[in-house]
């Protein structure tokens, strides 16, 4: 997933595809067999199966009604993919202080009064990181493949801090060799630096790697531009859109085997 990771803020359909008849997966012809996977997270690894209160429901809970002046006011799709935040990077305190601006910011330009803000947004972190997550149902048996093939595994996410708490709830911590999140990391997906770092953390060249992930933007586009090959997944029931090259696209993450 490459925007905002609040599950809400991305409804997204993962039904199988109505033919039921792809191709099976391959690497594109002369590519370098994959030594080390890099996964997204949110969309390719897990999904939300419950949530909290409502973005609508915190602000009738404070005398707000949702209108069109306040359409999409806490929606930050697309605004903060590619930024560099190095600066509120340096430690967890200093991250949370600069979600809780980012809403306070966006609650004040949506007209919410100085009086309500600190309440507000209180409230609206709290709904935001109340939400349940579930493995897709192949998630453990790829990655169990893949690393009893030795390839290293690790996962590249536009994530909070607690990326690793994450995992864990989701049963997949202990089937990944490295983590990385934007909000440790300093720098969203797509900017270069996140896959670059990623690689670091690895220890494995861009050539010898494939990235997988759910979102052409984050996934695809993204770790092409640093030479890292990628497949996109696909479980939507609708036609996908087109690939660049040097990518492929997967319906489940059992395909990306025949991709390593």
């Amino acid at each position: 997933m490459c925007a905002s990771w609040r599950p809400r803020w991305r409804p997204t359909s993962h039904s199988v595809p109505r033919d039921g008849s792809r191709p099976r997966a391959s690497p594109p012809p002369g590519v370098r067999i994959a030594t080390a996977v890099l996964f997204d997270f949110y969309g390719t690894l897990a999904r939300a199966t419950a949530w909290g209160a409502t973005h609508e429901e915190v602000l009738a809970r404070h005398g707000y009604e949702s209108g069109v002046e306040l359409r999409g006011w806490l929606s930050d799709d697309g605004l903060y993919d590619g930024q560099e935040h190095h600066e509120h990077s340096r430690s967890r305190d200093h991250y949370r202080a600069w979600e809780h601006d980012r809403l306070r910011a966006l609650a004040s330009r949506a007209g919410v009064g100085p009086d309500d803000l600190d309440a507000l947004v209180a409230d609206l972190d709290a709904a935001g990181k109340q939400f349940a997550l579930t493995a897709y149902g192949e998630a453990g048996k790829a990655l169990t493949a893949l690393r009893d093939r030795d390839v290293v595994v690790a996962v590249c996410s536009n994530w909070d801090w607690d990326l690793d708490r994450a995992l864990t709830a989701t049963g997949l911590s202990d089937l990944v060799d490295h983590q990385v999140t934007s909000a440790r990391a300093g720098v969203r997906k797509p900017h270069p630096h996140i896959y670059k770092h990623t690689l670091a953390r690895c220890g494995m060249a861009a050539e010898d790697t494939l990235f997988v992930g759910d979102s052409l933007s984050c996934d695809v586009h993204g770790p092409l531009s640093v030479g890292i090959r990628a497949a996109h997944v696909w479980r939507g029931d609708t036609d996908p859109p087109p690939l660049p090259e040097r990518a492929s696209r997967v319906a489940n993450l059992l395909e990306v085997l025949d991709l390593v």
